[in-house]
């Protein structure tokens, strides 16, 4: 992604800092770097693969391999905030919640909210950050100079007033930068979407898995019902269709569900459901949150 542009260029068109520009300059006595709420991973797109109700992205980062999904939720732009797909070949950087729990498994596998299309002919910037009531990212590294015309709105396209930038995530898309400390920037569109804590968590779902569904759970029956393709594959389970239920299996490890069957095969023993599974939303088998459970003990 493109970094500091020219100062020549900077003076030109950022009128409202240009003052700030002549040379390094700091707002403070001292520079205290600090820990952003994301952190970014880059690389080439090598490989794609439908999964249910997802695309899982293959990424080759210096020869280190790691996957990410991305489905109706994810937010995919270029650098100048237009909606973009992804394909194989570009250059992306993902952005994911530094304190998010992680699945220790190879390669690793990210649902990051952001994912950014980078291109080779465009001098812009992108940001994915938090900023207080002064407009600082939360990593100190950049300040956001706003007015009444800067364009800030929501995922849905409605505007949002500057005053309530600190209430959400921001995905800043920005040009020319001072070159003082921390660096000022007049963006050209800022994108915000809810905050972590924000989004609905259940304290009965282990965070592992609530990364991964979201808000996607369902209640029958006094159950929490969770989509079981989407978890197991997350997990690096193979999940192959019977055409009324699935065989999920990984190494020695096999289990034989049914749709409508509170009994299930877990290699050569019987075991049972609560509540069967049961095709809740349109090509989504959802089972028991505490059969997905145990799969995430598996691999732990």
């Amino acid at each position: 992604m493109k970094k500091i542009a020219p100062l020549a260029l900077s003076v030109l068109l950022l009128g409202t800092v240009s003052a700030y520009a002549e040379q390094p300059t700091t707002e403070g006595t001292e520079q205290v770097e600090k820990a952003g709420t994301f952190i970014q991973h880059r690389g080439n797109i090598t490989a794609v693969e439908q999964r249910e109700n997802a695309q899982l992205f293959t990424v080759d980062q210096d020869d280190n391999v790691f996957n990410f999904y991305v489905d109706d939720k994810t937010l995919v732009f270029d650098e100048h905030g237009n909606e973009v797909k992804l394909k194989i070949g570009d250059t992306i950087s993902l952005s994911i919640y530094a304190d998010q729990p992680m699945i220790l498994i190879y390669p690793p596998q990210y649902a990051p909210p952001v994912v950014i299309v980078e291109k080779d002919d465009t001098a812009n910037s992108v940001k994915v950050a938090q900023f207080d009531e002064n407009f600082l990212s939360d990593d100190g590294q950049l300040k956001l100079n706003l007015n009444e015309e800067s364009v800030i709105i929501n995922t849905k396209g409605e505007k949002v007033p500057a005053k309530e930038l600190q209430n959400y995530n921001a995905i800043v898309f920005y040009g020319p930068t001072t070159r003082s400390i921390p660096a000022q920037t007049a963006p050209e569109k800022i994108v915000v979407f809810p905050k972590l804590e924000e989004e609905v968590v259940n304290p009965e779902i282990a965070p592992e898995i609530q990364a991964i569904i979201g808000e996607d759970y369902k209640e029958v029956d006094g159950k929490i019902m969770v989509p079981l393709r989407m978890v197991a594959e997350e997990f690096d389970f193979k999940v192959a269709s019977t055409g009324n239920g699935a065989i999920i299996s990984k190494g020695a490890l096999s289990y034989t569900i049914t749709r409508g069957e509170t009994k299930y095969g877990h290699n050569r023993a019987l075991k049972h459901f609560d509540v069967a599974p049961a095709l809740l939303e349109k090509n989504k088998t959802y089972v028991e949150y505490d059969f997905v459970k145990e799969l995430l003990n598996h691999i732990k």
